[in-house]
């Protein structure tokens, strides 16, 4: 990690000018979230350290309010050009190694949960997986993330809906028992029975 050391400020910061402070504090939120847009933890470094050169670059000429907006946005249209380079959906395997199953109960259940959480995410459009992480992991507001996938906040609301939609639908995260119903337009024609709820 010594690259990325904050140095003492001196007359040379003008050539790094707070890069290696705020890449060092955003790599460990960057690597999280890229490896939920890629499904892979190796991978997910691969765009970060990507991103991140391709940052350093134009560092000195983006506004430090709009660090992060800036950092967020590359991250996302990196990924973008790498899934269309590549044209190949990434799916994460869905059985655990054997060794990983015969860890202890607890620790199986949580890591198949999160394997099931990254297999379902990786099956969304890549735009779509983009809006879910920026929401329900990074915690951004619609408008933000409008902001960071240079679209409109209707266009960020389809997604999400859609998105939603389609990870509850995953049979990787289906819950046991009969899903709920959308909603109450047509309570004359469930679709469940009705002991659904215990």
């Amino acid at each position: 990690m010594s690259s990325y050391e904050p140095a003492e400020p001196q007359e040379s910061v003008g050539e790094d000018d707070g890069f290696a402070a705020f890449a060092v504090g955003a790599w460990p939120r960057l690597v999280r979230t890229a490896q939920l847009l890629t499904g892979d933890f190796h991978e997910a470094e691969d765009l970060v350290q990507t991103t991140l050169a391709k940052v350093y670059g134009r560092w000195r000429r983006v506004p430090r309010q709009e660090i992060d907006l800036y950092v967020r946005r590359a991250l996302i249209n990196n990924n973008l050009s790498r899934l269309r380079r590549k044209r190949v959906v990434h799916l994460l395997t869905p059985v655990l190694p054997e060794s990983l199953r015969h860890a202890s109960a607890g620790h199986a259940e949580a890591v198949e949960q999160r394997t099931a959480l990254l297999a379902a995410l990786a099956d969304l459009p890549a735009r779509q997986r983009a809006v879910m992480v920026l929401r329900y992991w990074e915690d951004l507001s619609e408008s933000e993330i409008a902001a960071v996938l240079d679209c409109s906040i209707g266009t960020v609301k389809t997604h999400a809906r859609r998105g939603l939609a389609a990870l509850r639908s995953h049979p990787g995260l289906a819950l046991p028992g009969p899903a709920p119903t959308s909603g109450p337009s047509r309570p004359t024609t469930p679709t469940t029975s009705a002991g659904a709820r215990r």
